[in-house]
This record gives C-alpha cells, sequence and structure tokens, in this order.
C-alpha cells in the first residue's frame, strides 16, 4: 500500500517540515476542567502540536492555554479538527456530505485561527482527528472537501501515505506530509487500528520502529506483514498514560 520508508526530502517536500523528520503530537484536547494529556512535559520534546479545535475537545480557553504554551515553546501549531462527537472523543464515524466536512473543518480551524494571531502565530498544517481522519483517508469525495479549506489556509495536509490523503493532496496541490505513528498498530493493509482507549506503548518499541523506518527497514503490522511506511513526521498521542516516556524515547532517537 505504501512505499518509500525513507522520509521525503524531496524538493516536492513541505516547507513546513525543512527537510527533516519532525516529532508532532495531538494537544489540547480537553474540556473545561477536564484535560486529557500530558501537554505541558510534551511541549519541551515535540517540534509541532495539533491543537483540538472544539468539536472532539478543545474549549475556548483550552485553546487560548494550549496555544500560549505553544507559542512559549517555540512549538508549530496546526489545527486539528473532529467530528462533533464529545461522547465519543471523535472516534465514532459519522455519515457526512463533503459540503459538511468543508464546514466542520473551516468552522473549527477558523477557530484556532484567532487564537494563534493572538500569539503571534501562524497556522503550520491540517491535520483531522480520529474517525474523520479515517473517513478521509478512504474517501476521496470527502477527502476533496478537506483538501479544499487546507488550501484555502494555504497549510500542508498531515495524513497517512498510499491513501486518499495523499492523492487527492497530489491532484490538488496541496503540500502533503505523511506521517508514521508509533503509538497505534497498522492493519496488514497499511490502515491504522485506532483505539477506543488508548493504551501504553513500550518506550522501547516505539524507537526501535522508527530506528528501522529511518533506516528503510519495513514496519510490522499486526500480522506481521511488512509495510514500507513514506513519512516526513512522527505522531505520538498526547493522550496515552505514557506518552512522555514515549515521545522522549523516539526524540532520543532522531536527535
Amino acid at each position: 500500500m505504501q512505499t518509500n520508508v525513507t522520509p521525503d526530502t524531496s524538493p516536492e517536500a513541505s516547507p513546513h517540515t525543512s527537510g527533516r523528520v519532525l516529532l508532532n503530537s495531538d494537544m489540547g484536547e480537553g474540556i473545561g476542567l477536564h484535560e486529557f494529556g500530558n501537554d505541558e512535559e510534551l511541549m519541551r520534546i515535540i517540534d509541532v502540536a495539533n491543537v483540538a479545535c472544539g468539536y472532539h475537545a478543545g474549549d475556548p480557553d483550552v485553546m487560548e492555554r494550549t496555544v500560549a504554551l505553544a507559542a512559549e515553546h517555540g512549538v508549530a501549531v496546526g489545527a486539528h479538527p473532529g467530528l462533533p462527537d464529545f461522547v465519543g472523543f471523535g472516534r465514532r464515524r459519522m455519515v457526512l456530505t463533503p459540503a459538511e466536512v468543508e464546514s466542520i473543518i473551516l468552522y473549527q480551524t477558523g477557530a484556532l485561527t484567532a487564537f494563534l494571531a493572538k500569539h503571534g502565530l501562524k497556522l503550520n498544517h491540517i491535520k483531522p482527528h480520529g474517525a474523520l481522519y479515517g473517513m478521509l483517508a478512504g474517501d476521496e469525495e470527502l477527502m476533496q472537501a478537506a483538501a479544499g479549506t487546507a488550501l484555502q489556509f494555504g497549510v500542508p495536509f498531515f495524513g497517512l501515505a498510499g491513501t486518499a490523503h495523499e492523492s487527492v493532496c497530489r491532484a490538488m496541490g496541496v503540500d502533503f506530509v505523511p506521517e508514521l505513528y508509533v503509538d497505534l498498530n497498522y492493519g496488514p493493509g497499511g490502515e491504522l487500528l485506532i483505539q477506543r482507549r488508548p493504551a501504553p506503548t513500550d518506550p522501547d518499541a516505539a524507537a526501535e520502529r522508527v530506528s528501522r523506518a529511518l533506516a528503510g527497514k519495513p514496519v510490522l503490522a499486526v500480522d506481521g506483514t511488512e509495510l514500507d511506511i513514506q513519512f516526513q513526521s512522527i505522531c505520538v498521542h498526547s493522550d496515552a498514560p505514557n506518552s512522555v516516556a514515549v515521545a522522549t524515547a523516539v526524540r532520543a532517537v532522531l536527535g
């Protein structure tokens, strides 16, 4: 399904990655007094934050705090829009039209840009959350709506190589940044196996996956299938119990 294990450093690579593999994490995933993640510790480790924009998590106060924290630590900020599903944390699929996909991404990304402007930051990219991410990967018509929003904001789209994420972005002239995941498993077709509740990841196993991928070796799916994953960025989810240890192990490999 996917080719070219080594990170893409060609002239077509997004300028937002500066030709090197960056570490990103989903951030600001809280509501009111309830926060899910290790944002303060992770901001000291990562390069890029994907900030929740209000639908699956991330109310205005949480967005404000998260953007301020990113500005303090020199971390680039992208939008992390999700489905309007607080109860399911955006991890349950919905039946949506392309126009609805465009509207929910546009609405959430627009909200985030107001907080970015307050702190003197610019939007770095768009990376959908959870079920929306998976829906767009397998549906070109929905993905065209999402890519059109990225094009409107003039930013790259973070996603999975070898899926509609990549093919639609390439066709529409949107910079595409493919990701490698270290705290989620892959199915035999290269698809991500999304967990409703995050489980701890072995930091040594995460570091080993990154080391192998950087060396041009395949990533193993859950059934042992060898996958060639093209990537320019590596994602560590902030809401896993030991996400700081995992991110630290990956950072040690990337340098």
